[in-house]
């Protein structure tokens, strides 16, 4: 997902944020398997855009209209 994100992300000069949810029991039980995640905010108040793949067309909409 890092690799489909970074064009978007560049486009968009939006600054993309990794944490190892692995490493962080709470988000391991928040998240469970569905990692990659990708969340456009923070990670306690952050919107879930996709996981596993990205979603490029939503991605690419909420970097636009931040929703």
């Amino acid at each position: 997902m890092r690799a489909a994100l970074a064009p978007l992300a560049d486009a968009h000069e939006a600054v993309i944020r990794e944490i190892d949810v692995d490493a962080e029991p709470v988000l391991e039980a928040r998240f469970g398997e569905r990692v990659p995640v990708l969340l456009l905010g923070g990670v306690d108040s952050g919107v879930e855009l996709c996981h596993f793949r990205l979603d490029a067309p939503r991605v690419a909409r909420a970097l636009v209209t931040g929703t």
